[in-house]
């Protein structure tokens, strides 16, 4: 074809957004002139507003794309420009200084999903690498949902607990918690098969301290304070006990330990009965609700509890997703089809049962990280397992060292796919850290808030300037990731730049196959991908089309044949795993324990507003937060309830000042009533923008949050208080 034809590339959003789109590239001259989603036979698989405004951020005025050496202070900004051979050199020597001057520990790889929502060229390759070269402290912690993967694997012992989407079809009531995925997405499709449902007849009810984008679906919203979840859904376990309501024959056959529950439940532990009269003084929720509430889930069947993340991202959110799951067994509704195990809403496609032989791209065989023993840490589960140093303590690290009982004083820190300062807990105690670490290199495609602190930036390709597969979350397919464009500028990929860091530091036997060939290997090992052109030309496979997948069904049907994954071969409503760990903040059933920074907290009177930090429309995090056309989609603004904007003498428009011990940020306000009174949202993953003074103007909410961490690894970016006042500019 003649360069100057237009030509359309199917391929597969990549961009971490919580789904994975078929887009249609159209290509002229080799520049995309437009995005177009799927045209295909229904279910289509079509992009969200980010995805179709993909372009302007491939072609973002900030885009990176030259390597660059920093010339001013941390946090300036102010960079040179440099060869890739120089940007290298000096990546590696600093790489074999911190090895020697501090130890291999003192070399910290921090990374994330960021653009890259992929399975073979993405930071896997990094943590490989530092293995191979002697070993690394990794972080550790998923943001999103660090409290769900403890919770899920101590019950059912596996991630795999969600139903396909489609099965929503299937259900008469569901009960959406803490999830909106008009805006997370949450697998392709999922507000479609929402809204299908509804017109079936499906009862809808979205639990939340706000009422969301998808909560306009629902047939009832339910109000809650942040951080109390656990607390109404223990209410609503009393209601079907105290009313026999529970499915017995189910919990007799399929589940351990739900006698130690009930106990709790009813008291007989602490003598506090867990009535909905005691549930509604913590959450706000009238108790004649959550009964109502309680007897429907346990009568209207089936229903699917959808458990969305947000609630388990507070103080000890680990307890409110084993009591999501725990009341999922109680109805029975675990392993049938309208159902589901409410072990997590939003879940990664990969967790469907995919044919997956995983690693082809990591040959040969992973590396070990000599810094944690045997432990595998090239691989995929890297940042998920409880090892090294968790994402939110990384500050901490690098700031007291051996001194605060850490194994190393770290030397070099390396972000990959991570917008580190902006998206972790307490931004100006990370500034701190980023002004002290004595080199830092960052992997990146834009001038983040993060990248400003960076001695060294590779500049990387877009998933559009690059190839790789990736899954369909809640519908399962295999998704092409094809090359639409060359990368702009002198950008590199993961792949290459790994190799040639691994070159400099001799590093001999990592892997030579480009990315084509590695995805063509990985397609011909054992995937439902036969026809492998045919995927690349089609940019998608569907995979069983039609049938619905319900996960547990095999052991609900043939308990004898297919036990859970657990130690017991049951559902563990009572873990012994968790009883073992002899940790009263780590009870072996799902129990409700006060997070710090409550409405209880003495700390209230100084800070008397609980804020919560939500996803919206024009952002994945801190994605997209320069993109003209998302940026008129919808405003940064802090939500406030009109009951708490009057006495501050606050109105829609005013800028406001949102503060505490750990920080300052300038926002403007949006007051509504669709917010509980007492709480604000400042939607997350706006840009750190410090002024003279420390003030945030960006309206970044982690200025605001702790970098405290729940027992089980959950980031509490929803437990915190926060006073808001009239801001005046000075003269």
């Amino acid at each position: 074809m003649n360069q100057s034809e237009e030509k359309i590339v199917r391929t597969t959003c990549a961009s971490h957004c919580g789904g994975t789109c078929v887009f249609r590239v159209h290509v002229k001259d080799g520049a995309i002139t437009r995005i177009e989603s799927d045209d295909s036979p229904e279910p289509q698989l079509r992009a969200c507003a980010r995805g179709r405004a993909y372009r302007q951020r491939v072609y973002d005025p900030d885009r990176i794309v030259h390597p660059l050496r920093r010339v001013g202070e941390r946090g300036e900004g102010k960079f040179e420009r440099i060869s890739w051979n120089e940007a290298f050199d000096t990546v590696a020597a600093k790489l074999k200084w911190a090895k020697e001057a501090g130890g291999p520990a003192s070399r910290v790889l921090a990374s994330s999903s960021g653009d890259i929502n992929e399975v073979h060229v993405g930071m896997r390759l990094f943590h490989k690498l530092l293995a191979l070269d002697g070993g690394y402290t990794k972080c550790w912690g998923v943001m999103s949902y660090q409290g769900g993967i403890a919770s899920v694997n101590a019950t059912f012992g596996t991630w795999r607990t969600t139903n396909t989407r489609d099965d929503f079809l299937n259900s008469r009531l569901i009960i959406l918690w803490g999830w909106n995925p008009a805006n997370t997405i949450c697998g392709t499709n999922t507000t479609w098969y929402l809204a299908r449902a509804r017109e079936k007849g499906a009862k809808i009810i979205a639990i939340d301290p706000k009422l969301t984008d998808t909560g306009v679906l629902a047939d009832e919203w339910i109000p809650i304070y942040p951080g109390t979840d656990s607390a109404m859904l223990i209410a609503m376990a009393y209601v079907m006990l105290n009313e026999n309501l529970q499915d017995q024959k189910f919990l007799d056959k399929y589940t351990v330990g739900f006698e130690h529950f009930r106990d709790y439940v009813l008291g007989k532990e602490d003598g506090i009965a867990k009535t909905p009269a005691w549930a509604e003084k913590i959450t706000g929720v009238p108790a004649a609700t959550i009964t109502r509430l309680a007897r429907e889930y346990a009568t209207v069947k089936p229903g699917a509890l959808l458990a969305g993340v947000a609630p388990g991202r507070t103080a000890y959110g680990e307890q409110y997703h084993r009591a999501a799951s725990t009341l999922a067994a109680m109805t029975g509704n675990v392993g049938v089809s309208g159902g589901n195990a409410a072990g997590r809403a939003w879940e990664s496609g990969s967790w469907y049962p995919y044919k997956m032989p995983y690693g082809l791209s990591l040959r040969p065989e992973d590396g070990t990280n000599p810094v944690l023993g045997e432990e595998r840490t090239a691989g995929f589960m890297a940042i998920y397992l409880p090892s090294g140093v968790h994402m939110s303590n990384v500050a901490d690290f690098i700031l007291r060292g051996k001194s605060g009982g850490y194994n190393a004083d770290p030397k070099l820190l390396m972000v990959v796919n991570h917008n580190y300062l902006n998206q972790q807990s307490n931004v100006n105690l990370m500034v701190k850290a980023l002004k002290k670490i004595d080199f830092s290199v960052m992997v990146e495609q834009v001038m983040t808030a993060t990248a400003k602190f960076a001695d060294i930036i590779l500049p990387t390709a877009t998933f559009l300037e690059r190839n790789d597969i990736v899954f369909g979350v809640g519908t399962p397919f295999y998704g092409s990731v094809n090359k639409a464009i060359e990368p702009q500028g002198e950008c590199k990929t993961h792949i290459e730049i790994v190799r040639e860091l691994a070159k400099r530091l001799g590093i001999t036997n990592y892997g030579n196959d480009t990315e084509e060939a590695i995805i063509k290997e990985f397609a011909a090992a054992g995937t439902e991908i036969t026809n492998y052109e045919d995927f690349k030309r089609e940019g998608i496979l569907k995979i069983n089309p039609g049938k619905t997948y319900v996960p547990f069904q095999k052991q609900i049907e043939d308990p004898e044949h297919n036990p859970f994954q657990t130690v017991s071969g049951k559902i563990e409503i009572y873990s012994q795993t968790w009883a073992d760990m002899k940790n009263p903040l780590i009870p072996p059933v799902a129990q409700y324990i006060e997070t710090w920074e409550s409405r209880n907290d003495p700390l209230i009177k100084k800070y008397p507003l609980q804020c919560i930090s939500t996803h919206f429309k024009r952002r994945t995090h801190g994605q997209f937060e320069k993109v003209p056309w998302l940026r008129e989609l919808v405003a940064q603004e802090l939500l406030i309830n009109s009951a708490d904007a009057k006495p501050r003498n606050i109105k829609s428009g005013d800028k406001v000042k949102v503060f505490n011990d750990r920080g300052t940020i300038v926002i403007p306000a949006k007051v509504t009533d669709t917010i509980v009174p007492g709480v604000i949202d400042v939607p997350q993953g706006a840009w750190y923008n410090p002024d003279k003074n420390g003030i945030d103007r960006g309206g970044c909410a982690n200025v605001l949050t702790s970098e405290r961490i729940s027992p089980q690894g959950a980031f509490p970016y929803n437990t915190c208080l926060v006073q808001v006042e009239k801001f005046q500019e000075e003269n």
